[in-house]
């Protein structure tokens, strides 16, 4: 059986970043940046797999 690993990476993502977040409250503006950018890409692969 294969895993999907795009169906555990959000959610997995998600939680870490709440966690760090409780616990480093400074952190917040960083791991919403990375979240926003690292999504943003993860959307656009299929338009530069398509081209």
């Amino acid at each position: 059986m294969e895993m999907n690993y795009f169906m555990f990476g959000p959610p997995l993502i998600s939680l870490l970043s709440g966690i760090a977040i409780l616990l480093w409250p400074r952190l917040l503006s960083y791991i919403v940046a990375f979240y926003l950018i690292l999504f943003g890409l993860v959307g656009l692969i299929p338009v530069f797999m398509v081209s």
